[in-house]
């Protein structure tokens, strides 16, 4: 089948140029980011352990993943756990082949431990997370595509995938602020916050409005004086680094934990035991969370797919998604004359991954630049991504691509 490349116009407006812009990051400690780090997680590991013992990857989908939310007594000053929080993964997963199989559940199990062990310093992966495996053997039609070997595979389904570049500053302002709370410097600082923060801006023309959930741990805040004392110089250090980084606002709001009200106790304080709100606030589930560009951003197309955990060598869900992120940003990065790139795939079962329906890419020109002078670069650097395909899954399986 030979794939279709169309180079269209973008808009004359581009998103950073919009009167509205809205734009949300889940933290690492969300329950829905959660779900989808671990889902990615065992994929890698699970593609590791097949290639180690098989020679090639077999077929799994691990993108159904839910973390049902536990329930914790709760006091100033501390509190326990009284109901561990759940993990449920599940979907399919190939075992082996005759004559050799590999621990599948074993792998799901202590690939979750290790991930919660990196990333959120105050769960015990062991006493305060329950693990139940759902992952069932794959059935025949699928798992035929992959009794080729090596080499590219046959897609697994007809499904479409989009990425975009570059990040608006909303949208760039909105990574890079999670991950400074979320990081080293601010956790020095500030070891009473927790790792669920989400970030909701709201660009109107050059007015920002910037909603920061942040809990903080309920064993560091000693009275309420003492939360609000806290929180008001979280709220002074996110307003300067805010300051600091590279948008053009005029005016700049900033609110931290918004549901508070002092007086009330702990009514009007989010504090939590764990640092994520999964201990019995909020449930979580794959697909939910960051899409592939980092950020929730209501401006930019999105994929109904959750790439989290699919397979990395046929499920177009997971390949088409990465891929024309990364195909846009070097469209955006190499090629003169480009303001910005959105890069389509649509893809149909059967047709190996490099041979899509159809390829789209819609680009921005800047000034002193047209369409028909730079699409020609367009389409060969496209059709160069193609042809490197299966470099591009060896390295999505290796997990050298940010999915969340």
């Amino acid at each position: 089948m030979k794939t279709r490349i169309l180079i269209h116009q973008g808009p004359a407006l581009s998103v950073a140029a919009q009167p509205l812009e809205i734009v949300e990051r889940k933290g690492k400690g969300h329950p829905d980011t959660i779900c989808d780090a671990i889902a990615e997680a065992v994929s890698i590991q699970l593609s590791k352990a097949y290639q180690e013992t098989f020679g090639r990857i077999l077929h799994h989908n691990i993108d159904k993943c839910l973390l049902v939310a536990g329930q914790v007594k709760l006091h100033v000053g501390g509190g326990r756990v009284t109901h561990p929080m759940c993990l449920i993964l599940g979907d399919r997963a190939s075992f082996g082949v005759p004559g050799k199989t590999i621990p599948v559940s074993d792998i799901a199990v202590e690939t979750a431990r290790t991930w919660i062990k990196s990333h959120l310093p105050n769960v015990n992966p062991d006493t305060h997370m329950r693990y139940q495996i759902e992952l069932q053997p794959t059935s025949a039609a699928l798992g035929s595509i992959f009794e080729q070997g090596s080499g590219l595979f046959p897609a697994n389904d007809t499904s479409a995938g989009v990425g975009y570049a570059p990040l608006t500053p909303t949208e760039q302002l909105v990574v890079d602020l999670e991950q400074y709370v979320n990081g080293p410097r601010f956790k020095r600082a500030f070891p009473e916050t927790g790792e669920d923060v989400k970030v909701m801006a709201v660009r109107m023309d050059r007015m920002l409005s910037v909603t920061v959930a942040m809990p903080f741990l309920a064993k560091r805040i000693t009275s309420e004086k003492a939360y609000f004392d806290r929180k008001a110089k979280v709220l002074q250090n996110v307003q300067r680094f805010i300051h600091e980084q590279p948008h053009s606002c005029m005016q700049v709001d900033v609110v931290v934990n918004a549901l508070d009200h002092p007086g009330q106790g702990l009514k009007g304080m989010y504090l939590t035991l764990l640092g994520t709100s999964a201990e019995q606030g909020d449930s979580g589930q794959v697909g939910r969370g960051n899409r592939i560009s980092g950020v929730i951003a209501l401006n930019r197309p999105m994929s109904g797919e959750a790439a989290a955990g699919k397979n990395p060598v046929s499920h177009v869900g997971k390949i088409y998604n990465v891929w024309a992120r990364e195909t846009a940003k070097k469209v955006y990065a190499q090629i003169p004359g480009v303001r910005d790139a959105t890069v389509w795939m649509v893809s149909r079962i059967g047709a190996r991954v490099n041979e899509p329906l159809v390829v789209s890419a819609q680009v921005g020109v800047k000034k002193g630049f047209s369409l028909k002078r730079i699409s020609g670069e367009v389409q060969a650097l496209i059709k160069q991504e193609l042809a490197d395909m299966e470099h591009f899954c060896e390295a999505l399986a290796k997990g050298q691509f940010g999915i969340c």
